[in-house]
């Protein structure tokens, strides 16, 4: 009797096992760790990493084509690819092929100068990221006019001079041109190419290096550059050069102080002590870029949407929501957070590359990327072809949505989305992989001991909380697989195979999953979200809310009105002449519903005052946008009646709350900061 109650157990025990199946040998082969900061005493072994005596990475960016794209996120680059990004060709005139002083070997030419890598640097990412034929081989027209035209001291591209001395600037952004190109085609032209123009560098003295304006201030660009290279030749004279530029370049470590206000140069440059720290080993170097984020953010930051407020610079007494920032200056904060990820390893960058990247870049441009403006603000209530100055620090048309203006932005803005695909996904230097960025897509990468795999994530984040990975591998491989999990989320959720994974809170930290990996695994993560405020204090106690990384503004119905792009374009811009206005209109929005209300909010538990609605996924896949947003979010609120459009046709500035006002309760729409071309963001609260 015994002996056959032994045997039924045995064969209880094995039918357990094999109805618990993937469950149960996953639970038991899966060694999953919470850390604040990843391990980088280990060099990658797949890819370039930085050499010594370079501070070694926290993460490795992956080469140009290993990501894939997908979802609302290609879609996005194909608006770019079928809009303004695509077509630039045949309206700016500073990517003309006539009388270009990029397709000139001695830099001479009417046109030429940081707008075409600026142009570039996007386009032709997004060219290799589609894999667009059209795209890539119009791209390979200027590198290959970049590569052919060297001259014989090293030196390229426009010979712009200021004050008598080499203006390097435009050189610096057609560098990340060509080391992207590098990374794509292997083209054995690049690295001597790069090597003989630092060599040239070398050769100019102290008294005449980075001494113009812009320049001066984004040497850091330049320093990137040099890192690039030195990880790939080994060559010492390059940490020579490195040096030589930090000490020329505008100095980003003053305490409490910045060497300039301008925004773009801010969100560029501001990581300048930190790229050189991998080479000085100094942590008061890495501390100066974190006090510069800080300093600009507690002056002029107190705003959602993870930017500030310079509408062309900064300006003591100029720090209400209504002021705006730079389509420029959105995407070199973005491209400046994917960097310091990779040097300091820390979350915080990819919480704000994504509060950018959500909250505030999409909603500079029109829902088909056929025309952006210059300036884009938290608070913004009429988007016009008007002079705003002194309200904004510009003089001209620069809420105006046109195509044909916006010098700067109108060629830069086409890295922002590609940059922030390439950079969801990196390498570490334990041989795995990161998820820092979620959407849907695919990375293509070698781990371990050099297999190679494919990850498939498919997901709707930000407008939904799960994202989940597949594995595609032809053989088990062991690898760590780390997922970011974000600051604002609490209770992160993971599962493999279905198989729950015990987890502490990890809010702001990495999930570290060490396994065997097999074909079809597949990877659940949950980031269950919650409505939030943050409160504003130096900001006259304002309210912004929050639905996990989405920051809501009030919902403004917008009225386009069609203009002329040539008649309202900035007095800088500059079109070819068979440009055609009528193909490529520009856009005033105006606003056809009350915007100047302040939310009633219960006071124990305010998060109670709102109402999540669920909403169709948008047919177009663009969730960007008002009529298509996947989610809504129901409050209550008072209209403000002395809260109008004042005499410089902005907003007027907030009202201290709490607020009083004797008008009726008001039924709310909010919808995505990032969606809302029109909107509040941050509300005055109305007692």
């Amino acid at each position: 009797m015994n002996q056959l109650s032994n045997i039924s157990k045995l064969l209880c025990l094995s039918f357990v096992i094999s109805v618990a199946g993937i469950k149960f040998s996953s639970a038991q082969a899966i060694k999953a760790t919470v850390l604040k900061k990843i391990d980088n005493n280990a060099v990658n072994a797949n890819y370039v990493s930085n050499k010594a005596p370079l501070q070694r990475a926290y993460f490795v960016k992956l080469p140009v084509g290993s990501v894939k794209a997908g979802g609302w996120l290609k879609k996005m680059l194909e608006l770019q690819r079928d809009g303004l990004t695509g077509n630039l060709g045949e309206i700016s005139v500073w990517l003309s092929k006539t009388d270009n002083a990029w397709l000139n070997k001695e830099g001479k030419g009417k046109y030429g100068w940081e707008e075409l890598p600026y142009w570039l640097k996007g386009y032709a990412n997004i060219g290799y990221m589609l894999g667009d034929k059209k795209m890539i081989a119009e791209a390979k027209f200027w590198i290959d006019a970049v590569l052919n035209n060297q001259r014989d001291n090293g030196d390229f591209g426009p010979a712009v001079e200021r004050n008598g001395n080499r203006d390097l600037w435009t050189n610096m952004p057609m560098l990340w041109c060509l080391q992207s190109y590098y990374e794509y085609s292997k083209d054995p032209r690049v690295i001597p190419f790069m090597t003989r123009y630092f060599k040239y560098q070398l050769t100019v003295p102290d008294s005449k290096l980075l001494k113009d304006y812009w320049e001066n201030s984004r040497g850091g660009d330049n320093i990137a550059s040099v890192y690039w290279l030195y990880n790939r030749t080994g060559d010492k004279f390059l940490l020579d050069l490195a040096a030589k530029l930090d000490k020329n370049t505008a100095n980003w470590r003053q305490a409490n102080n910045l060497p300039n206000w301008h925004n773009v140069n801010i969100a560029q440059c501001f990581r300048e002590p930190a790229t050189f720290y991998l080479q000085s080993h100094d942590p008061k170097d890495l501390d100066a870029t974190y006090n510069d984020f800080k300093l600009i953010r507690n002056i002029y930051g107190q705003v959602p949407g993870g930017m500030f407020g310079a509408d062309e610079n900064a300006r003591k007494g100029y720090d209400d929501p209504r002021q705006a920032v730079e389509t420029c200056g959105m995407v070199e904060q973005m491209t400046s957070d994917q960097m310091l990820l990779g040097i300091t390893g820390d979350t915080f960058w990819a919480d704000n590359c994504d509060d950018v990247a959500f909250n505030t870049f999409p909603a500079a441009f029109m829902p088909d990327y056929r025309s952006l403006r210059y300036l884009t603000a938290p608070n913004m209530v009429l988007s016009d072809g008007k002079n705003h100055s002194p309200g904004i620090d510009n003089n001209g048309p620069f809420l105006m949505m046109n195509p044909f203006s916006s010098r700067c932005c109108q060629h830069n803005h086409a890295a922002g989305w590609v940059y922030y695909a390439e950079n969801s996904w990196m390498a570490t230097p334990d041989n795995g992989l990161v998820a820092q960025l979620y959407t849907e897509g695919k990375v293509n990468a070698t781990v371990g001991n050099g297999a190679k795999v494919t990850l498939t994530e498919t997901t709707k984040y930000p407008f939904q909380d799960q994202v989940n990975f597949t594995v595609n591998t032809a053989k088990p491989v062991s690898f760590p697989l780390y997922l970011r999990i974000p600051a604002w989320c609490k209770n992160a959720e993971v599962s493999v195979n279905g198989a729950p994974v015990k987890l502490a809170d990890a809010s702001g930290d990495y999930v570290r999953l060490a396994k065997t990996w097999r074909n079809g695994d597949k990877i659940m993560l949950r980031l269950p979200m919650q409505i939030t405020l943050r409160e504003w204090a130096k900001n006259k106690n304002s309210v912004s809310v929050n639905y996990g990384p989405l920051t809501y503004s009030l919902k403004i119905d917008e009225k386009y009105v069609k203009g002329d792009s040539k008649k309202t374009a900035m007095g800088d811009s500059g079109w070819q002449e068979g440009a055609d206005q009528q193909k490529w209109p520009s856009f005033e929005i105006h606003p056809t519903s009350a915007w100047n209300y302040g939310l009633i909010l219960d006071d124990k538990q305010p998060e109670k005052s709102f109402k999540v609605v669920q909403r169709a996924w948008p047919a177009d896949n663009n969730p960007f946008t008002n009529a298509g947003t996947p989610i809504q979010i129901v409050a209550q609120g008072k209209k403000i009646d002395n809260w109008v459009i004042d005499q410089y046709g902005l907003c007027s500035v907030l009202p201290q709350s709490p607020v009083k006002t004797s008008e009726p309760v008001t039924q709310l729409t909010l919808v995505p900061m990032g969606g809302a071309r029109l909107r509040i963001s941050a509300f005055p609260v109305v007692q």
